[in-house]
């Protein structure tokens, strides 16, 4: 649909706000607006990072430097931490209030300090870490989700810090990306069911006014930024319009719709169009075709990149311009307040329209009314439950359901106790590779601020009473380096199995975070595989553990193993975690939120299309179109097993055939699951459906509902699911959603069930 279209529809009344206006919250906009000077405005336009008004020490605030950054250049808002330092509660607040005072002073607006807290308050040395995203992900259950989002809104404003740039939502469809285990996984149902819980958990339930334990999001990077061609960050992907609209835009969708304030933008391009510069997707679909009136914030540096790399501006007056009129709200510059002059200087000119100019400053300003900074730029609040035990349970039990058993050969797991115990690998001693990157530091630095968690190394040693230590392989710990690993011990490794019962090999990757994550070879290291044959080699039974924030391959490895557990980042306690799992006084019941590919050059995610067959040995074809993949998505094992029986599909109130629906009707589907081990444990209940014939070639199957559910030996429970017909739907070759006629099956821990669309419906509006 044109953004003429879409206009209209919004105009027309077509398109009910993503957020309900509030009268007091506008008049305050525009009482502010109304007196402010043009100066004013672009300093409202521009973000600045906190080095900017540092002294040499990046310690404390230079009031020099402050006085040209809000005092003379207005600036409204100031984000980040320097790279490789971090700083408490205390401190934290301690510079937003200087910052504060000082906007208030110079400018009379309050001034809006954003962070990365991606997985907790990590950016703070005294927060509470949960697990990275993909491993909550990987729990399947929508309470993690929950508890991370108010943890980390409670935390951070705690250190009087009102705006989070989180959560993160890029689909995770290419294991290449650097980023891979910032997103949920690579479904965009599961995607948005975790995001859209996460939003609503920080921000509370009014996102008019956000209360003093919520904070604003920024759910990030719209859209695409996951799927890079080369499979390196901030490159460019080329996605089929239909795609984008139907999978990569629907977390985000739903999470405007849940009321998000703000909006950070995908630092490449899509299709050849940087996304900083893209009207027809940040005024389009997210401004006008959904009727939002929130924020817009560019990711670092964005807009200079628009000449400095991508070359569709040509210098930085094209730049700015360019991107104001595409919709960017608020410039993260990072460095260079004179972008205030620029700013200005288009606004003189014509070139970036006035009213452009106030209506981002509004949707500024609104984002600071809703946070209540006009009434309290600093606020006294009891965070009396600032790093409580209850959210260090919370992030335990979060990793206990988020690491993943992908093989148990001859049941070795669990252990029994009494075995002698060797561990090896480089990340079995270090809690950093446990956390990855945005924890205390940008690329990740838990060893040195938090050495008070376990590494799996001591949450081994504390559960069991013999277990041996050689590292056989290490990591470089300079920077820059950090990400090789060197082979200092691997035959000291292998003379220490031969005083061992079994084999614990910590494997995977050292923390990174975004370009410097970028890799030539998806293969796990040849050091750490040859410390992995060596070991195999010597005869003693081998556990592998993946640490790691993406699937690397270990397709040639796998064989000569006994077990496998994926722990991926599962953070402070996920060392511990482990060693209970392991142990068998905990079960598992993680699944994966992504495919783990076998091959270098067949990258696959579960949703392929039904076209894409494996050939076999006599040349006929695979019509259930089984990819050849190391695991599928939503694999796991556990300790004990479940049955799955009495699939059960109706359509309430219709007639004729039971089984046959329009679009307007919901589905129900329930599904009874037993527990038929001898253990207690939990299972994550997935429905998909497939599309048996459609106009353009369906994917294979799509994940239409979860939930997780715990089950004593024995005990049985009936899963149900509300699937509205509308869920169904793709968008087709018109670029418009459409549910077709025909045939869709069902199906469910094997089991399956057939059921009919009676007759075609098309829609003309971009979001059903």
């Amino acid at each position: 649909m044109s953004l003429a279209a879409m206009s209209a529809s919004r105009v027309n009344g077509q398109v009910p706000p993503a957020i309900k206006p509030d009268k007091k919250v506008e008049a305050k906009v525009e009482k502010v607006l109304k007196k402010m000077t043009l100066k004013e405005k672009a300093g409202q336009i521009v973000q600045l990072t906190i080095e900017t008004i540092q002294d040499d020490s990046l310690q404390t605030i230079d009031p020099v430097k402050l006085d040209r950054v809000i005092g003379e250049s207005k600036i409204g808002s100031i984000l980040n931490v320097m790279h490789d330092i971090a700083h408490s509660r205390e401190h934290t607040a301690g510079m937003v209030k200087t910052i504060q005072d000082k906007s208030m002073e110079s400018i009379g607006i309050p001034s809006i300090y954003g962070l990365d807290m991606i997985h907790g308050a990590t950016y703070l040395t005294d927060g509470s870490f949960y697990p990275q995203e993909i491993n909550l992900g990987a729990t399947f259950n929508r309470e993690y989700a929950r508890m991370m989002g108010a943890a980390l809104a409670y935390e951070t404003r705690a250190a009087q810090v009102p705006w989070v740039f989180s959560p993160v939502m890029d689909l995770g469809r290419d294991p290449r990306w650097p980023r891979i285990w910032e997103s949920w996984g690579e479904d965009p149902y599961l995607q948005a069911e975790m995001a859209r819980t996460e939003t609503k958990a920080i921000q509370g339930d009014d996102p008019n006014h956000i209360g003093l334990e919520s904070a604003a999001v920024s759910i990030k990077h719209f859209m695409g930024y996951g799927v890079p061609h080369t499979g390196k960050d901030r490159t460019p992907a080329y996605i089929p319009v239909n795609d984008l609209r139907e999978k990569y835009f629907r977390p985000f969708k739903e999470c405007i719709q849940a009321g998000a304030l703000t909006v950070m933008v995908n630092s490449a391009s899509i299709n050849g169009i940087p996304t900083h510069a893209n009207k027809e997707l940040l005024t389009g679909w997210l401004k006008e075709g959904l009727n939002w009136d929130g924020m817009i914030v560019t990711d670092w540096a964005d807009i200079a990149n628009l000449y400095k790399r991508d070359h569709v501006a040509a210098d930085v007056r094209e730049a700015v311009a360019m991107g104001l009129n595409a919709g960017i709200d608020m410039i993260m510059v990072p460095y260079d307040p004179e972008y205030v002059d620029v700013v200005m200087s288009l606004a003189d000119s014509g070139e970036v329209p006035m009213s452009r100019i106030d209506d981002a400053v509004r949707r500024i300003l609104r984002l600071k009314v809703r946070l209540g900074l006009f009434d309290k730029p600093l606020w006294e609040h009891d965070y009396k439950d600032f790093g409580c035990e209850r959210f260090a349970a919370e992030s335990y039990a979060a990793a206990l359901e988020s690491e993943i058993l992908l093989k148990n050969e001859d049941g070795i797991l669990p252990l029994k106790g009494n075995e002698r115990i060797l561990v090896t690998g480089p990340n079995a001693n270090s809690l950093r590779t446990l956390n990855g990157g945005w924890s205390y530091t940008w690329q990740g630095d838990a060893d040195n601020f938090a050495p008070q968690y376990n590494t799996i190394l001591e949450a081994m040693r504390a559960r069991f009473s013999n277990v041996d230590y050689v590292p056989g392989v290490v990591y470089d710990e300079e920077w820059g380096e950090w990400m090789k690993d060197y082979a200092v011990g691997i035959p000291e490794a292998v003379a220490a199995a031969g005083d061992c019962d079994v084999i614990v090999a910590c494997v995977g990757e050292n923390t990174y975070c975004e370009t410097p994550g970028n890799m030539d070879d998806l293969n796990l290291s040849a050091n750490q595989k040859d410390l992995v044959r060596a070991l195999a080699a010597t005869g003693k039974p081998v556990i592998l553990v993946l640490n790691e924030g993406r699937p690397r391959i270990i397709g040639d490895i796998e064989p000569l193993v006994k077990a496998v557990v994926d722990v991926m980042l599962p953070s402070n306690y996920g060392g511990d975690a482990l060693a209970a799992l392991l142990s068998g006084d905990e079960n598992f019941s993680g699944k994966l939120p992504f495919t783990y590919s076998k091959h270098i050059n067949a990258l696959h995610t579960y949703d392929y299309k039904v076209s894409e067959r494996v050939q076999t040995m006599g040349g006929s074809y695979n019509y259930d179109a089984v990819m050849d993949v190391q695991w599928p998505f939503g694999y796991g094992l556990s300790y004990t097993t479940f049955e799955y029986s009495d699939l059960k599909v109706a359509v309430p109130g219709s007639t004729g055939d039971p089984l046959g629906f329009s679009d307007t009707d919901v589905l129900k589907v329930s599904v009874k699951v037993t527990n038929t081990g001898s253990r207690s444990g939990k299972e994550a209940v997935l429905l998909y459906s497939s599309d048996l014939v459609a106009s353009l070639i369906p994917d294979v199957k799509r994940l239409r509902g979860f939930e997780k559910i715990s089950l004593e030996p024995g005990e049985s429970k009936v899963v149900e699911f509300e699937l509205p017909a509308k869920e169904l739907a793709f968008v087709g070759a018109d670029g418009r959603w459409r549910l077709e006629k025909g045939d869709f099956r069902l199906s469910c821990g094997g089991l399956a069930s057939m059921v009919n669309c009676r007759e075609t419906k098309v829609w003309d509006t971009p979001n059903i």
